[in-house]
């Protein structure tokens, strides 16, 4: 029978722009390597499951799109019965897809029930075509974040090209000095055609451009084959020795008779490469003795897949959804019964796909997708889940997440819980972040007059910062090593009391101030970050410090605060327009230190002020963790007008405000999310488009948002975040691990402590898409980076 809406659905095959939700379904995990496939939507090209939870079915009813393509891919098995023949020559290959799947595509309509439509027909053929040639959401994510990081040079600015010619650059093409007719570059100067370099993946190349460069100072060329009718293309300059971008590629390919819109990309791009050898990266699975870990199955044992440096984002991840107030809201749900439009694009729903993903386990299974070999076995591990419109999501607007480099796990970590914090919160949600908070409170006393003054501060977490001290070298050349610290020394310091440089407005003594912060509650998990940095040649490098943390249940009791005392005398409050509080006053030889290091003056009382004022080198770990804070140069305003949140002043930019005005989108909606995002105004479209029932008008009356006047965690109702209770112990769950010299580079993993399915409680260690029983996790205890203790 034939179908009636093949004519009426009007298909047109997807352009670069849109996205193709061709790996996974947007709702859950299942893919197309499940039995039943994933259905491809023809109209929007969303992906849903068809299996049991049907999710393609769901997509259906919500937007009417009958028309699905149905892709189911298996994997080849090769049985070698001998060993691989001896390699004879060094050479670049990889398997392509071809070569390691059989893929299966029907085409379905999901309203009349007719599982296998004509595929070849003139209204589908062109569209399940392109629907396979594009590029997934998640590779299309991957080349764009790499892509933002290119830019042009001023060889490729000042190009002057020979007189114009037409060269023969599609089929007929072949470098100049071989017969190789791909991985073709064209120099843009003159018109020549060389190879390129070998490249990963099995890409042939003699170098030939590159001798073309060195022979004739001819710094710019592209690649032919990745050229595309919307005109981006690998653009390389051999004299910078960097991959660049054209802006006026198009004119300078008309030039050599190459029209963009007759041009089709016949290869990988660079960016595609790479991110392919990124992904291909390993890491050690092994004890001392070289004995592989046993991998662990199960629910709550899933891994998660490397997007390429995204190690960082699976740590903490792991760790979050450990927590029962993430469960409860992300893993009990997979937001089915009110379906948006665009499910990969709303955070909520990605973070419940998340959540089934990691707790149900119904993805934790040993990946067969190996090629069998006698000769080689491997220990099964998992596949793991890829989150790839989640990470997207998150690092939408930002600045470093939606790149593919190495970001530091605890500024992601801080991102991650504002971000749940001010999204749309469906109705009788609880919030999970809501755990982590608590208050400090300060203690300040004047020297002289001995008044005391109290106030707090709603926290996520706390910084601790590790005390270094070298132990003696045993021989020459060896790496330094540090003396371990005891977490208890770490907590003293942090709430111990300091005498800081500040004049009393109330007796006029200018012989300071004791300060002291202790808890005024305490949270539910508490998450603390291990500084451990040293300045080597003005660079912090981080150094690894043993802290020694004890496995069971410790007391934090002794740092509660009191709060005021019967026979203490409150500092008055200073006369109107004078600052309700002690003026700040940097400690000089921090100061000067950091001036000494080349950082300006307003950014050095800025990092001072925000790092307790005591220690340059966390001021420094601040300025740099800062750089490209849109405020990072307005002079430190302790009034409490909101002139960080709005850049400057109480009220928010003009200038930022009028260009929300020109796309339609002001009054006190638009200054409260430009007050909201720092003055981001990429942020603040974000925030206006994701709080759409927010009018704006509950800004605090001396300028603060609702969050300052109320605090984050108490919704505005002034209920303090956290418990007073006593005892407060806790216990270490969970633990993020980081190798390497600097937090934005080398490798981190999450330690969790489970319950597994025999009663027997672990720990477990999450190394991408490997989760493995560990043995012995005292050691890894003592270089850990984040910390999060539970209360018991």
């Amino acid at each position: 029978m034939a179908c009636p809406h093949v004519v009426s659905a009007n298909l047109a095959k997807p352009t670069p722009t849109d996205s193709v939700y061709r790996e996974d379904c947007t709702l859950c995990f299942d893919s197309i390597d499940d039995p039943a496939g994933l259905d491809v939507c023809l109209k929007c090209f969303n992906g849903g499951c068809a299996g049991d939870r049907n999710h393609a079915k769901l997509h259906y009813n919500n937007r009417h799109h009958p028309l699905a393509l149905n892709i189911r891919r298996t994997r080849k098995v090769i049985v070698r019965d001998e060993p691989p023949p001896k390699m004879s020559k060094l050479a670049i290959a990889a398997e392509t897809e071809s070569d390691r799947y059989d893929t299966t595509l029907t085409v379905k309509c999901l309203e009349c029930n007719i599982d296998s439509l004509d595929k070849s027909g003139p209204a589908i053929a062109p569209v399940v075509d392109g629907v396979m040639k594009a590029n997934t959401f998640s590779r299309k994510e991957e080349v764009k974040a790499w892509e933002q990081e290119l830019i042009s040079c001023e060889h490729v600015l000042t190009l002057q090209q020979d007189p114009p010619r037409r060269i023969e650059s599609q089929d007929l093409g072949h470098c100049s000095s071989c017969d190789l007719n791909e991985n073709l570059w064209l120099c843009l100067q003159c018109g020549n055609l060389g190879c390129g370099r070998a490249q990963f993946g099995g890409v042939g190349g003699n170098s030939h451009a590159l001798a073309h460069a060195n022979g004739t100072a001819h710094g710019v060329a592209v690649k032919l084959g990745s050229i595309t009718p919307e005109g981006t293309a690998d653009v390389y300059c051999y004299t910078c020795d960097e991959e660049r971008v054209d802006e006026d590629l198009s004119t300078h390919l008309a030039n050599w008779g190459i029209i963009l819109s007759e041009r089709q990309k016949t290869e990988k791009s660079l960016t595609e490469m790479q991110i392919e050898q990124n992904l291909r990266w390993e890491f050690s699975m092994t004890t001392e003795d070289g004995k592989e870990l046993t991998p662990l199955f199960g629910p709550g044992l899933t891994g998660l897949k490397n997007l390429g440096n995204s190690c960082y984002v699976a740590s903490i991840l792991q760790c979050l959804y450990d927590m029962p107030a993430f469960r409860a809201r992300y893993a009990g749900s997979l937001a089915t019964t009110n379906p948006v439009a665009d499910p990969a694009q709303d955070l909520e729903t990605q973070l419940c796909k998340l959540g089934d993903g990691l707790v149900s386990g119904r993805y934790s299974r040993p990946d067969s997708d190996v090629t069998v070999s006698q000769h080689s076995p491997e220990v099964p591990h998992q596949k793991g889940l890829a989150p790839t419109m989640l990470k997207h999501l998150i690092g939408r607007g930002h600045a470093e997440f939606s790149t593919m480099r190495q970001q530091d796990a605890f500024e992601f970590l801080q991102h991650l819980i504002k971000l749940i914090s001010r999204s749309q919160q469906p109705p009788d949600a609880s919030d999970p972040t809501q755990p982590f908070r608590f208050v400090m409170e300060q203690r300040l006393q004047c020297l002289g007059c001995k008044r005391v003054r109290y106030s707090s501060n709603e926290q996520d977490s706390i910084f601790i910062d590790v005390p270094l001290e070298k132990l003696p070298a045993t021989e020459e050349g060896q790496e330094p090593k540090y003396k371990p610290v005891a977490l208890k020394t770490c907590l003293d310091n942090l709430t111990g009391s300091e005498v800081v440089e500040l004049n009393c407005a109330a007796c006029g003594s200018k012989d300071g101030f004791t300060k002291r912060t202790l808890f005024k509650t305490f949270p539910e998990v508490l998450v603390v970050n291990a500084r451990k940095m040293a300045v080597v040649n003005w660079v912090p490098v981080k150094v690894d410090v043993p802290v020694i943390v004890d496995s069971e249940p410790f007391a934090l009791d002794a740092y509660v605060s009191k709060g005021l005392q019967v026979a203490e005398e409150v500092l008055p409050e200073e006369a109107a327009g004078a600052s309700a509080a002690p003026a700040f006053v940097p400690n000089v030889e921090a100061m000067a230190m950091l001036e000494g290091m080349g950082f300006p003056t307003v950014r050095c009382e800025k990092a001072l002020h925000a790092t307790g004022n005591s220690d340059a080198n966390a001021a420094m770990e601040w300025l740099f963790a800062h750089m490209d804070d849109a405020d990072i140069d307005v002079p430190l305003d302790l009034s409490g007008s909101g002139a960080a949140a709005t850049g400057g002043g109480g009220a928010a930019d003009p200038e930022k405000l009028e260009l929300l005005e020109s796309m339609g989108l002001s009054g006190p909606r638009a200054v409260k999310a430009l007050k909201e995002t720092g003055g981001d105004v990429e942020r603040a479209i974000e925030w206006l488009f994701s709080h759409p029932d927010d009018d704006g008008m509950d800004t605090a009356a001396d300028g603060g948002t609702a969050e300052e006047a109320g605090g984050s965690g108490s919704g505005g109702s002034g209920k303090e975040a956290g418990s007073s209770e006593l005892p407060a112990k806790f216990q270490l769950q969970s633990i993020v691990c980081h190798k390497g010299t600097s937090i934005h580079a080398g490798h981190y993993v999450a330690f969790v402590r489970k319950q597994l399915d025999n009663g027997e409680t672990s720990w477990v260690l999450f190394n991408d898409e490997k989760v493995v029983k560990v043995v012995d996790v005292d050691e890894m205890k003592k270089f850990a980076y984040i910390y999060f203790f539970k209360r018991v």
